[in-house]
Parts: structure tokens; sequence; C-alpha cells
């Protein structure tokens, strides 16, 4: 889950700007002076400087013109619980104004970062902020035990444990398990576990394994299934999204997409 926290052009930060130390890290946007717009298959979502997003089970594209300094946190789905004022299952697949859900002070947080001289005192007020919104956190809305655990199961699985093997884990009945997900996490587990295989076998295509290679290392029947997948979830099939990205090495040997 993501906090992008963009705060117009402002103060130019000192020293490089190619991730090094005092210039901006991975975490820093560029996007458009009236913030970015985009969504699913051109969707349209409005004008914004500051964004934050649940869990999503496609891909959403993000347009930018100009300028526009930020920091993006990314915030695991029970810390996000626990901080913002929403339930997850309304997040999933939206994005909101973060004032939303952190409440009016944030406005104060994107001011100060504007006006801050340079990047490692942006950094310190993002950090306090953290802080502040962890210490006001609902206390009463932590994650079971059982429900981490199970979270740890299906990324440690890949996304391929089956949600009847998860429940049995927990010792919770499928409905049960599927509704502290929903509410907890966003997703039910079958939902979590689709983004989580396709996450996997994106890097495994990035890296140049064959496509045959990768579907029978992620659980899919065979490649025509991880072709539909990938566009069911990406908006394009594998072979173009990888040219789009001018990635090296690019597979050769697609029977589709």
């Amino acid at each position: 889950m993501s906090l992008v926290i963009g705060f117009g052009p402002g103060p130019e930060p000192d020293g490089p700007r190619d991730g090094t130390r005092d210039g901006p890290r991975d975490g820093t946007r560029d996007g458009a002076r009236s913030g970015p717009t985009g969504g699913h298959g051109g969707e349209h979502i409005r004008a914004t400087t500051s964004l934050a997003t649940g869990l999503h089970t496609r891909a959403r594209h993000f347009a930018r013109q100009g300028a526009l300094h930020g920091v993006e946190i990314t915030l695991a789905p029970w810390v996000a619980h626990q901080i913002f004022d929403a339930s997850m299952s309304e997040l999933a697949d939206t994005v909101v104004d973060p004032v939303d859900v952190l409440g009016p002070g944030f406005r104060e947080l994107t001011e100060a970062l504007q006006a801050a001289p340079d990047w490692p005192a942006r950094f310190a007020l993002v950090d306090s902020a953290l802080v502040r919104w962890t210490r006001s956190a609902h206390l009463g809305r932590s994650p079971a035990g059982e429900l981490l655990g199970a979270w740890d199961l299906l990324v440690r699985s890949a996304g391929t444990i089956t949600v009847r093997d998860l429940a049995a884990a927990t010792g919770w009945s499928q409905r049960h398990l599927e509704n502290l997900f929903r509410e907890q996490f966003g997703l039910t587990p079958k939902r979590l576990a689709r983004i989580i295989r396709l996450r996997r076998a994106l890097r495994l295509l990035i890296t140049g394994t064959t496509p045959a290679d990768t579907a029978y290392a992620c659980g899919f029947s065979d490649q025509a299934h991880l072709t539909n997948e990938f566009t069911a979830l990406v908006g394009m099939p594998p072979r173009r999204f990888l040219a789009a990205r001018g990635t090296k090495g690019l597979p050769s040997h697609w029977v589709a997409g």
C-alpha cells in the first residue's frame, strides 16, 4: 500500500539527484504540478498532488506534466489498517486524498516539506510524521498473530497455497479467514494470491526466464494461462509489457501475447 506525499517543486535539493545520499531516493516521485492522474484502462482519476492507495488487483497508470517533488512510503496492509481512518476493503482498488484517511494535519506536513531547505530535513519530517501516526494508531485494530502468519504463508508459497490449506494453518474457517483478510488487508486470500504469483512471474520474465519455465515455476497450467492472467492484471500481454519496459534479453518464445 502506498502513501505518496507530493509538495510542489519547492527549493532544489543540494547535491546530486541520482538517488545518492543527499538527493531524492527511490521514494521520490516526479509528477504533474496539478498532480498525477490515471487509472485502470483509461479510468479517470482526478488530479491530485498527494495520494493514498489500498492494495490493487490491477495495474494503475499515472500520467504527469511538469515536475513535482514528493516522497512515497510503502506501508504493510496491517500498518495502514491501524493508522488510516478507513476500512481496508474500502481502499482496495482505489486512490484517495491522504487527508481523508490521515486528517487535516496531513496538509501541515506537505507545507513543512515544501519549506524544508534540503532532502535530509524532509526525510526527518517524514520520519517524525510516521512516529506520530504510529503513536496515535488504532491499537484495537492490530491483526491477530494467526492472520500475520497466514499472510507470511501466502507470501512464502509465492501465492500457490490454497485457501483451504491457509485456513487450516490458522484453525479458522475459510469464510472467517476471508472476512479477516478483506477487513484488515483489503483483499481476500485468493485475490492476494493472484497478485503475489504474478509478481513472481514478472521478476522471472524480467531476468530472462522463458515464458514456459516461468509458467511452470509459478504454478500456471501453461504459457497461455500465464499470458491471460498477466493481461487481466497488468492490462497488456507480457511480451508487450517487457518491450515497453525495454527489458534486455526479451524472451522470443511467446506462443500468445
